[in-house]
């Protein structure tokens, strides 16, 4: 057997460009905060003073609906005395298109998470690992290597994993801004096209979330109008991943492109360029499940995709389960109403407890995560080196995991993902209170220095707040170089102090 590759030299097998490449993205603020968390968990009772995981979206909201199901429906599983008389069938081989009534249980749930305007034909529903694995599959049916998709920025910072590493498909960022609280827009669209032509790239197509990883809006009907009126006439792919698509909980209705699909002219759109990616990873809360889905209008993709599935299928098992599970209207449509109220009190709950520290956050109106705004906390504006150290004191001396935003390719530092749906509302509590502790310490600290230093700036209203800001973010260097007193000090049970 061959050794391990060692630094100074190779020995062994010489491995793969894929193998040995960069491109997977793990070397990222995002992968090194969950590398951090892996070190040192949280725990309300076994570890208080360890790092909280606030980077993974994922929904644990709902978890116990999907229990007391599972409790109350034992033949849905062939592992249960009840249904193990179905073990064999399920058991044995089956056809990488799926079981015929998980297709038709999909195809249904995808439906009611789109509050019921349209309907998916179940012969088109492709199974895949997940979301990424759907992604990827993607992408190897509609580019080659060194084509290029259009993605707007902030965008979810695994996707230079799930759509480049293995394709060879590059990723050409459309740079949205919070001059227009980074709503995407036709006009940004067809710039970004034109500059990715005029450097003689090969444009296959546009792919985004929405709504949207990691903003958590939604784009309105008459935009993804116009983006499909933009790939139709210039023959290009559009592909949405819907993933989030039942974690809407305010506003107006989510709209999939299978709405515009159907509501437009033939003449506007040509239905052969338009691709859904889903999963049951965030609206149902199930990412081990490993539930993903290509759901394509093109004939020749629904039948590449389902040759490439073969790399990647759910397992007969799970498939068999959630088939009985999503066929259950009654609970299904509990399900998604329960799941959007949680989610909306929770959403609620987070961004009040982040407001009291005088903490703002893009407004949102899905997802499980908020966009913060911590720009007025950079040692020095408009600097990415400033993000980067504040994300270390974050994490190192505050114990939080949040993802800073140039994880997502943003353009403008300061801004962070925070998810807020994987916990329990104690350690939420928790999480609250230490972002609360760590502005209040250093708000106090700079009022000090101040009243020792300046009396005449701290009388001065209006120049007292342009100074505590200014002197705020500088503290936040001194706080990290001199260390900070651990916030898990405090019980870990200390309730949120509600207005």
């Amino acid at each position: 057997m061959g050794s391990l590759i060692k630094s100074g030299g190779v020995s062994g097998a010489i491995l793969s460009r894929i193998a040995t490449n960069d491109q997977h993205g793990e070397n990222s603020e995002y992968f090194d905060g969950w590398k951090a968390y892996d070190k040192d968990p949280f725990h309300l009772s076994r570890n208080p003073h360890g790092i909280i995981q606030m980077g993974l979206a994922e929904n644990q909201l709902c978890l116990d609906l999907i229990k007391d199901w599972i409790k109350e429906n034992p033949k849905a599983s062939v592992c249960t005395p009840e249904g193990v008389y179905q073990f064999s069938d399920i058991a044995n081989f089956q056809d990488y298109h799926g079981l015929n009534e998980f297709r038709q249980a999909i195809a249904n749930f995808m439906g009611k998470a789109r509050g019921g305007r349209v309907t998916f034909d179940p012969e088109r529903i492709v199974m895949s690992g997940g979301a990424t694995g759907a992604n990827e599959t993607i992408m190897f049916c509609l580019a080659d290597p060194g084509d290029v998709f259009l993605v707007p920025s902030p965008y979810y910072a695994a996707f230079d994993r799930d759509l480049r590493w293995r394709t060879g498909v590059e990723i050409v960022p459309v740079h949205c801004s919070s001059s227009n609280n980074f709503k995407l827009t036709v006009e940004a669209v067809e710039w970004a096209y034109k500059k990715a032509v005029q450097s003689n790239k090969n444009v296959k197509g546009l792919l985004f979330t929405n709504p949207s990883n990691p903003l958590g809006t939604i784009l309105d009907k008459d935009t993804l109008k116009n983006l499909v009126r933009f790939v139709t006439r210039n023959n290009i792919h559009l592909v949405v991943d819907e993933i989030y698509a039942a974690t809407v909980f305010a506003g107006e209705n989510f709209a999939s492109v299978a709405e515009v699909v159907k509501d437009l002219d033939s003449s506007e759109v040509n239905v052969d360029l338009i691709h859904i990616v889903y999963s049951l990873s965030k609206d149902m809360g199930l990412p081990g499940f490993r539930v993903g889905i290509v759901y394509s209008y093109n004939d020749s993709v629904v039948s590449c995709a389902r040759k490439m599935s073969s790399f990647g299928l759910v397992s007969s098992q799970t498939q068999f389960m959630l088939a009985s599970m999503l066929s259950d209207d009654s609970f299904v449509d509990n399900f998604l109403m329960e799941s959007s109220k949680r989610l909306g009190i929770r959403h609620g709950v987070f961004t009040l407890g982040l407001k009291k520290a005088d903490i703002n956050c893009l407004i949102s109106t899905a997802g499980l995560f908020v966009w913060m705004d911590l720009r007025h906390l950079l040692r020095v504006r408009n600097s990415f080196e400033s993000e980067i150290e504040l994300w270390h004191i974050i994490i190192d001396k505050v114990k939080l995991n949040v993802s800073p935003g140039s994880s997502f390719q943003c353009t403008e530092p300061g801004w962070f993902r925070v998810c807020f749906a994987n916990m329990d509302d104690d350690t939420l509590h928790v999480a609250l209170r230490r972002i609360q502790d760590f502005v209040s310490k250093n708000s106090n600290k700079t009022a000090e220095k101040a009243s020792d230093n300046d009396q005449l700036i701290q009388s001065n209203n209006a120049k007292k707040q342009k100074w505590k800001q200014s002197n705020l973010r500088l503290s936040f260097r001194r706080l990290y170089e001199d260390g900070l007193s651990s916030p898990g000090i405090m019980s870990p049970h200390s309730p949120l102090l509600r207005t």
